[in-house]
């Protein structure tokens, strides 16, 4: 059997990858009084004197609502709710395996911005965090900006945000072992979507100063006739010399490559184009821009994929379960930059300096000192950002 086939074996197997799991015994009479009624009643009642007394009489203070409308799923497209369910069955099971994370799976029947809102803010006050996944560019920061306008929980769209937070991590950790300054990379971006414009962003707030993007039709420039409006603006804080053409003008004196786009989309003689040394972050799964030995051949000195089979995983799972960990344990009311950064920062700093090589330049995903490194780092910002609650 191949991978798809042994997996499908196993989903028949396992029938759900999560369950729910009870915290206390009712084995007789007097549990059954405590855990349910009459006793249920007092934490009922004192909830409802203090709402924020849900975060102690109740599971909220960990758990973490994944969320999807099924519009962009892996790399499967738009494929509804319920065939997404399996995707965010997993993304609860990494929350448990590696941050101790509680998290329900949520697929959701609709498209509509307003619905998708109304739906999770209606039902937010059951969670201390929501995860919003696999949801498509542009409605995606539709969606999360609202919400986050709506709710007093954390909302995180991690294909945007944990993609952007690793990536960082692994930039800064590229230029640690080759010496550079990350205020002074040229960074060529390609791909526009959810996670190409959060990257873009994110790299611009660790200090890169110079980002080039492309969409399908070629490089982002200001004045253009750009009909996303997520791209549009995007074209207002990159590409400042106002380039234009395809990727392969793009790439010329480039010091970096990120891709977030299509298979095969670089060639040998466009990274050879590039400044001596580059950095290749090709993560279009599953097969990158550039497969990981064309780009070293070419000259490529650091090369990052999405996937497991070559060094360099860029790989979220570094990232989401930490960061709400946490989020939840000092009660966040948002995931702030300032979170995020700490993130990022804290994913570099797992790597030490013995471990740091051109073959791994981020931690390994089972390393279970990660979740809690990070944890601890957002949850420290979060306090010296004013929106921890405890």
């Amino acid at each position: 059997m191949n991978v798809m086939e042994e997996s499908l074996q196993m989903h028949k197997q396992w029938q759900g990858k999560i369950e729910v799991c009870t915290r206390t015994k009712i084995e007789n009479a007097r549990d059954l009084t405590l855990a349910y009624t009459p006793g249920v009643a007092q934490p009922c009642l004192e909830i409802q004197k203090d709402p924020d007394l849900s975060y102690e009489l109740t599971r909220r203070s960990n758990l973490v609502a994944v969320i999807t409308d099924g519009s962009a799923v892996l790399g499967l497209g738009d494929i509804g709710g319920l065939a997404g369910m399996p995707v965010m069955e997993g993304k609860c099971a990494l929350f448990k395996a590696f941050a101790d994370v509680d998290a329900f799976p949520l697929c959701i029947d609709s498209n509509d911005v307003d619905t998708i809102v109304d739906t999770i803010a209606l039902i937010s006050g059951s969670f201390g965090g929501i995860n919003l996944e696999d949801i498509a560019a542009p409605r995606c920061f539709e969606i999360e900006a609202k919400l986050k306008e709506r709710v007093d929980i954390p909302v995180f769209h991690d294909d945007q945000h944990g993609t952007a937070i690793v990536v960082g991590a692994a930039m800064l950790n590229a230029c640690k072992l080759t010496g550079r300054k990350i205020g002074e990379l040229k960074v060529v971006m390609s791909g526009a979507g959810a996670a190409g414009c959060a990257i873009a962003k994110f790299l611009l707030s660790l200090g890169v100063k110079d980002i080039i993007m492309l969409n399908s039709k070629g490089i982002i420039c200001e004045g253009d006739d750009i009909r996303n409006p997520a791209q549009a603006e995007m074209a207002k804080i990159t590409n400042r010399k106002h380039l234009r053409g395809g990727l392969a003008d793009a790439m010329k004196g480039a010091d970096v490559f990120v891709g977030v786009s299509k298979p095969d989309l670089v060639t040998a003689d466009m990274v050879k184009s590039m400044n001596e040394k580059p950095f290749i972050f090709a993560m279009s799964n599953p097969v990158p821009e550039i497969m990981p030995d064309v780009a070293k051949s070419a000259g490529a000195y650091i090369v990052g994929t999405g996937r497991s089979d070559f060094p360099n995983q860029i790989n979220n799972v570094v990232a989401f379960p930490g960061i709400f960990k946490g989020a939840l344990a000092v009660r966040a009311s948002d995931i702030n930059e300032d979170m995020k950064l700490a993130a990022a920062h804290a994913i570099a700093a797992c790597v030490s300096d013995e471990q740091l090589d051109v073959d791994f330049i981020l931690p390994n995903a089972f390393d279970r000192n990660v979740s809690i490194k990070v944890a601890e780092a957002v949850a420290e910002a979060a306090r010296k950002s004013g929106v921890a609650r405890i």
